[in-house]
């Protein structure tokens, strides 16, 4: 067992990838704070308390665990979570924020209730906890903060909330790896693909089968959807990295599913244009120069749309729905 003796709170623990995550360092010999409030997918309450079912998982493997079902958007609340590992157990060793809700529209569709409700469970809930547990780490010399962003920080269609709080988590992150580092305390990002109530809807289903139909994926890549890839692959890259021998490793951002983990590189230059002289570009040069220079090999976020194609798109659109 790679974590016997340490202490650990992981939020949005009662279902999916965090549940993953809590079995796996309880597994690890971890003892747990399982931070789960129940609510729905949107982060609408119900009665459920998947909190429970997971401490007596552990519990009963022989485990240590205690359940909390308070929301990591609440401050003082996500302060009272860390202490409580910290009472129970003597310390804070691990922290893993899973917690987050989903609540898709097109920009233009959202309403300020749904951004500022995904904004603040995921980067001010992640923030929360973070500057809690972070104290006592620094105390203590040791400490391992792994936080859960996504792909979407690349932007995701109908998910800008989402998208911003996940970018906004990696600097976040990566913020911590640097200020904390000389007190023995590591930050580090997953961007998980895994299979679970907030990823695999039954849209999200239909819309791959439609694109299917529809020639967008061959038929290789629909079967690939149809492979199960459950959040225990997620644990173990998860439970690394709360481990001594991953000491050196801080700041980083992975994605991890089953059968593949990458890192991503930031803050990298890649391609230049310089100019001699006073230095200053002018237009005509920029239009003259970046297409062939600066976005050489870049691969373009959507496919190229010339402005009269869209005029022309948008009017048509209109004159369809009239």
């Amino acid at each position: 067992m790679y974590l016997k003796g340490k202490a650990a709170v992981v939020t949005g623990a009662g279902r999916g990838i965090g549940r993953a995550v809590a079995l796996e360092l309880a597994r690890q010999g971890a003892s747990v704070i399982v931070v789960d409030p129940g609510v729905g997918r949107g982060g609408e309450k119900t009665e459920e308390r998947p909190a429970d079912d997971v401490v007596a998982e552990i519990v009963a493997a022989g485990g240590k665990a205690q359940a909390n079902y308070d929301s990591v958007a609440d401050y003082l609340k996500a302060g009272l979570m860390i202490k409580q590992c910290v009472d129970t157990y003597g310390k804070i060793d691990i922290l893993v924020n899973v917690a987050g809700n989903l609540r898709e529209r097109m920009i233009w569709n959202m309403s300020e209730d749904d951004f500022d409700s995904v904004i603040t469970v995921h980067l001010k809930g992640n923030w929360n906890t973070c500057h809690h547990a972070v104290k006592y780490m620094r105390a203590a010399g040791h400490g391992r903060i792994i936080n859960f962003s996504s792909d979407a920080f690349k932007g995701s269609v109908g998910q800008c909330n989402y998208s911003a709080a996940k970018a906004g988590i990696i600097g976040l992150t990566r913020s911590i790896a640097k200020e904390a580092y000389k007190n023995g305390v590591t930050a580090n990002a997953i961007c998980p693909s895994a299979d679970t109530r907030m990823t695999l809807t039954p849209e999200v289903k239909e819309n791959r089968r439609r694109k299917f139909e529809a020639g967008l994926l061959t038929k290789e890549q629909y079967e690939l959807t149809l492979v199960h890839r459950g959040p225990e692959y997620i644990a173990p890259m998860v439970a690394y990295l709360a481990t001594d021998q991953a000491d050196t490793i801080n700041g980083q951002v992975f994605h991890v599913e089953r059968g593949r983990i990458n890192t991503y590189v930031f803050g990298d230059d890649y391609k230049f244009l310089h100019k001699g002289d006073d230095g200053m570009f002018t237009v005509e040069e920029l239009i003259q120069t970046v297409p062939g220079s600066l976005m050489s090999g870049i691969v373009p976020v959507v496919p190229p749309v010339k402005m009269a194609d869209a005029v022309s798109s948008t009017a048509a659109k209109k004159e369809k729905t009239a």
